[in-house]
């Protein structure tokens, strides 16, 4: 009969003892229930699946397949139904103005081009708009590169410059002759970072006379560029 008593007493004296140790762990750790009950939730409260990193962009967006845009021609404004286009390896999307223009997606090493329609007169300098991704240099690195190798051609180059439309980064423009006749042709390029490590060099070529037309379109369909994450 002792012996039973003390076993019955030495067993609730450990329930308690450990019941003690519980609620003293709760006295001096306050916030820990509360942490863990909201470990698996995102900044909003939604759960967040094993893995997932919060925070991290959609790899695909959706977007319209066309839409009306805006477009300043000589000071009047065009309304124009631009479509849809995915670029090299779906890392970008833009609007093309399909009535005036087609991108011819670059193969290998070579460039995705948008160029007119409908093929101009021989006599005629070259109109294109071409998109490169160079995914290893930062486009601080790669402007200072570019703006050497445009001056060859483009003796006269103005200074690099920083803008933030139609497309946020380095802006460089030059024209070929010092702008004097109708056909001299222009180069007017933007170095913009991908997103990541790397940057997007963008390519207008038209000529003088052209600039509030081809210029201003071109214009008009970077505003609808976008960079997006790989299918």
């Amino acid at each position: 009969m002792k012996k039973t008593m003390f076993l019955f007493l030495f067993a609730a004296a450990a329930v308690l003892l450990v019941l003690f140790s519980f609620q003293s762990d709760i006295w001096n750790n306050p916030l820990k229930e509360s942490v863990q009950s909201e470990d698996g939730l995102s900044a909003d409260g939604n759960k967040v699946e094993a893995g997932e990193k919060e925070g991290k962009a959609s790899t695909k967006e959706n977007f319209e397949e066309e839409k009306e845009v805006v477009v300043q021609i000589e000071g009047m404004e065009e309304k124009v139904i631009m479509h849809l286009n995915k670029g090299k390896d779906c890392a970008y999307v833009i609007y093309i103005d399909e009535e005036r223009y087609k991108m011819v997606s670059g193969e290998g090493d070579s460039p995705d081009a948008i160029t007119t329609k409908e093929a101009l007169p021989e006599n005629f300098p070259e109109v294109s708009m071409t998109i490169e991704q160079v995914p290893d240099t930062a486009p601080e690195v790669l402007v200072e590169e570019f703006e050497a190798e445009l001056k060859v051609e483009f003796p006269d180059l103005r200074e690099v410059e920083q803008v933030t439309e139609p497309v946020e980064g380095y802006q460089l423009h030059g024209i070929a002759n010092g702008g004097q006749q109708w056909n001299d042709p222009v180069v007017h390029a933007y170095v913009i970072s991908n997103g990541q490590s790397g940057s997007f060099v963008i390519t207008e070529r038209y000529f003088l006379e052209a600039a509030e037309g081809h210029g201003a379109r071109f214009y008009a369909m970077l505003k609808e560029f976008h960079i997006v994450e790989p299918e």
